[in-house]
């Protein structure tokens, strides 16, 4: 039986996607911080849930937290980290910065490598982590592009290891465009897509362990564009 960690499920395409999974017959532990939406959300489902309430900002209790819900579930083939935050801070007030920094940062790592050694450890196993595509060049939320900017790298990083060390372990790289959840803010939003439209489209990178997708696919374009634009032009939109 396939089993799956999703790691941010109260919310936005973390819970869509364990939706999906537990479609597809997927034992499934979610873990976030609001207990009452995990349960809510375990209600719904006809699979096996078990649940972890987590802040992954408070990185020592997360790492133990999630290697208690691996421990629980047994062998664990595929964990997914959608857990994140970000702000528009035109003031750049340190709190937010910190705040954005302490989850999708340190959070993500402290995740990611727990992850990683359960994989290495399985001698297999599929991790895939949400970064942006605000991963690409900096912007208005300057600790929010940076740090999905780590997360793309680190990801691709443990990608390299896996390779290196001749691991089955898949790496994927979701760089999602707008979706329609709390994280999208600010003005002149375009292309948005609906939580359970992303969801279905990195099941299907789940499926075919890829290593990189933009969701929706269509912001493959935005991407492309941006990684040729020129300042001059970028910094004029």
């Amino acid at each position: 039986m396939k089993k799956a960690i999703v790691i941010g499920a109260t919310s936005g395409i973390g819970k869509e996607l364990t939706k999906v999974l537990s479609q597809d017959g997927y034992v499934i532990g979610i873990a976030g911080r609001r207990i009452h939406l995990l349960e809510e959300l375990q209600s719904e489902l006809s699979t096996h849930i078990v649940l972890r309430q987590m802040d992954v900002s408070e990185t020592s209790r997360a790492i133990e937290e999630l290697k208690s819900l691996i421990a629980e579930l047994g062998a664990v083939d595929l964990i997914v980290i959608c857990a994140g935050t970000g702000f528009i801070d035109p003031n750049l007030q340190w709190d937010k910065e910190k705040e954005t920094i302490d989850v999708n940062v340190l959070g993500f790592a402290a995740m990611a490598n727990v992850a990683f050694h359960h994989f290495v450890q399985q001698n297999s196993g599929h991790l895939v982590g949400i970064s942006s595509i605000a991963a690409i060049r900096g912007g208005d939320a300057p600790a929010y592009n940076a740090s999905k900017a780590f997360d793309s790298n680190y990801l691709e990083s443990l990608r390299y290891k896996a390779s290196k060390m001749r691991l089955p372990i898949a790496v994927s790289n979701i760089q999602p465009g707008f979706v329609d959840t709390d994280m999208a803010k600010g003005e002149g939003l375009f292309w948005v897509a609906s939580p359970q439209k992303a969801a279905l489209q990195i099941y299907e990178v789940v499926r075919k362990r890829k290593k990189h997708a933009y969701i929706t696919r269509r912001w493959k374009l935005i991407g492309w564009a941006l990684k040729v634009m020129p300042d001059f032009i970028y910094y004029k939109l």
